[in-house]
């Protein structure tokens, strides 16, 4: 009976000590994890026409998360994509690199953001373990850019990179080829122009179709019931772009 008694014994402590290890090992990749978004550097930007203060409440909820974020202004109407892409983006992410040359960067990009980060990839590399969050992107173009484009009002406001993101042979998508890091891609089901959404084939968030919005070769996808003008405000968004920076996968509820 002794002998029982001590072997259960023997056997509760062995599995209570598991336990602990196990419990250690998970607050260790935790506590090492967040060294990382600590160190990490996530860079917003802002789509077409639009100014940081757009991705304001997105820089907001990151800082709060520990990351530090560099919320770029940069002239979306002035410039070609291969001209911004290969400027301004490309001189922020060295920034980054220079500062912290081990820590990830990650990119959080609404609309053409999306596609000026493709095409930096392109070129370039980002550090291991680096993400790529991009709310409702052309990636297979815009048919509301087809509409417009020779219109003179939409030509002169959205200037060449406008006349880039069409479907046809002239789009820039058609010259970007995949790119070699986790994306993950936030789009929208619900508008607020009922005009646009009529010319745009399929579900749609008033700009950009849920069909146009995905890449082969994305991580994880996700459709909200969002508009494209207010997605990157939206706190279900921002949580779930916050969760795959820490995650490499959205949190699927269903």
């Amino acid at each position: 009976m002794v002998t029982r008694t001590l072997f259960f014994s023997g056997l509760l402590m062995v599995l209570m000590a598991a336990a602990m290890l196990e419990n250690l090992a998970v607050v260790a990749d935790e506590t090492e994890r967040k060294k990382k978004d600590m160190g990490a550097c996530v860079i917003l930007l802002h789509g077409m026409g639009r100014t940081h203060r757009s991705m304001a409440t997105m820089a907001t909820h990151l800082v709060g998360n520990g990351y530090r974020v560099v919320n770029l202004d940069y002239p979306s109407t002035k410039s070609s994509i291969e001209t911004l892409s290969q400027g301004i983006v490309a001189e922020t992410i060295q920034r980054c690199k220079t500062e912290h040359p081990s820590a990830p960067i990650h990119i959080v990009t609404h609309s053409l953001g999306g596609i000026l980060v493709r095409h930096y990839l392109q070129t370039h590399r980002l550090p291991p373990e680096s993400r790529v969050v991009m709310l409702s992107p052309p990636n297979q173009g815009s048919e509301i850019a087809d509409l417009l484009k020779d219109n003179f009002l939409y030509r002169w406001i959205m200037g060449p990179a406008g006349q880039q993101l069409g479907t046809g042979k002239d789009g820039v998508f058609h010259r970007l080829g995949p790119v070699d890091v986790p994306v993950g891609i936030i789009t929208g089901d619900s508008t607020l122009e009922p005009w646009f959404s009529s010319r745009v084939p399929g579900p749609d968030d008033g700009k950009v179709s849920v069909a146009a919005a995905r890449l082969a070769e994305m991580t994880d996808f996700l459709v909200v019931h969002k508009s494209h003008g207010f997605i990157m405000n939206d706190p279900e968004v921002i949580a779930q772009t916050t969760h795959f920076l820490k995650h490499g996968v959205f949190r699927h509820l269903h």
